[in-house]
């Protein structure tokens, strides 16, 4: 049979971030230092970035259909699947891996 009814399978494991190089000039302009590692790095941030937009909407479908199957009960029966996205979205990042700049305020992206 297909594997379509069983639970879906979650890695348990984190990738740490590439090594991450910022721009070669003091102001953080021009060209970067090691050109491979700043390119590994920014698609790794976003695919990882990806990924948290997907979870958060699996998430928030799972607790949409569980409002709508349990209706006037889902303060009671609904609580695991809302803990569970609050969970991953009150997280910074939503759990992303990011690279370290050596500008702080880059950090995060904003």
């Amino acid at each position: 049979m297909t594997d379509m009814y069983d639970p879906p399978k979650v890695p348990e494991f984190t990738l740490p971030p590439y090594p991450h190089e910022d721009h070669g000039a003091p102001d953080g302009l021009g060209r970067a230092k090691n050109p491979v590692k700043y390119l590994q790095s920014i698609e790794q941030r976003a695919r990882e970035r990806q990924v948290a937009y997907e979870t958060v909407r699996l998430l928030r479908k799972d607790v949409i259909e569980c409002y709508r199957k349990e209706g006037v009960n889902h303060y009671e029966n609904c609580k695991v699947p809302v803990e569970r996205y609050c969970k991953v979205v009150l997280k910074r990042d939503v759990g992303q891996v990011n690279p370290t700049f050596k500008d702080e305020s880059k950090n995060y992206g904003f």
